[in-house]
């Protein structure tokens, strides 16, 4: 397992060392220490690697994850996984604003409480939240499902298009177009998927509500509701 301290380490040969793993490379283990608060840690993995960063980081870490599963050992600033393409990124503490903005796949979980944004403009990624999360997340989401165990703060979903949004805990208000909607055994099913791969325990779907997009602010037409 190679093991880089970017203590000692310039953090460009770890992304250099992430990026330049060739198919079928011996190496699918990687750890980091001391992080220190760097910023854009192992951002653009594209391959089906492990990265442990032992340790709270900054700006952007694990942005436009493709494939690789990373895991903070710590905090993170903000814009954890952003515009994430696939793979697993999760946080065991605390996340900051945006995290999981833009993202297109995979899936995203924060063991603490995220802050404000939270899932903005997210397009197709799953995010599961242990804890709370701040104002305006999933604001513009398009689609995938934003999971949040704790409670969830001002404008919930603001000019939401299709995304779905499950909240364990109160909602302190929701956004523009942003309404709660009937949790039907589909719903149930698929939640009951994410909790499993985020591993969550000892909670069932039937805690949560769902809230999604009453599609009065874009236009919306039932035939094509497979395309959002």
């Amino acid at each position: 397992m190679p093991t880089f301290d970017l203590s000692q380490t310039p953090l460009r040969e770890l992304n250099q060392a992430l990026h330049g793993l060739a198919a079928g490379a011996n190496d699918t283990e990687f750890e980091v220490v001391n992080p220190r608060g760097s910023h854009a840690v192992a951002v653009g993995c594209d391959a089906p690697v492990a990265v442990s960063i032992r340790g709270s980081v900054g700006y952007y870490c694990a942005g436009m994850n493709s494939a690789a599963t990373v895991t903070v050992h710590g905090s993170a600033g903000p814009g954890v996984a952003e515009n994430m393409m696939s793979g697993t990124v999760v946080v065991e503490g605390d996340a900051s604003q945006y995290a999981g903005a833009t993202g297109r796949g995979g899936l995203l979980v924060i063991k603490g409480n995220a802050a404000s944004r939270c899932g903005i403009s997210m397009k197709g990624i799953d995010i599961v939240v242990h804890g709370n999360i701040g104002h305006m997340s999933a604001f513009m989401g398009q689609s995938g499902n934003l999971v949040v165990l704790g409670d969830a703060g001002e404008a919930l979903g603001d000019s939401l298009y299709e995304a779905k949004l499950f909240v364990r805990g109160s909602v302190k208000s929701l956004g523009a177009d942003c309404v709660e909607k009937e949790m039907r055994e589909e719903h149930l099913t698929l939640l009951a998927g994410l909790l499993e791969r985020a591993g969550v325990t000892g909670v069932e779907p039937s805690e949560f509500r769902r809230y999604g997009s009453a599609r009065k602010l874009y236009s919306f037409d039932i035939d094509n509701a497979d395309a959002y």
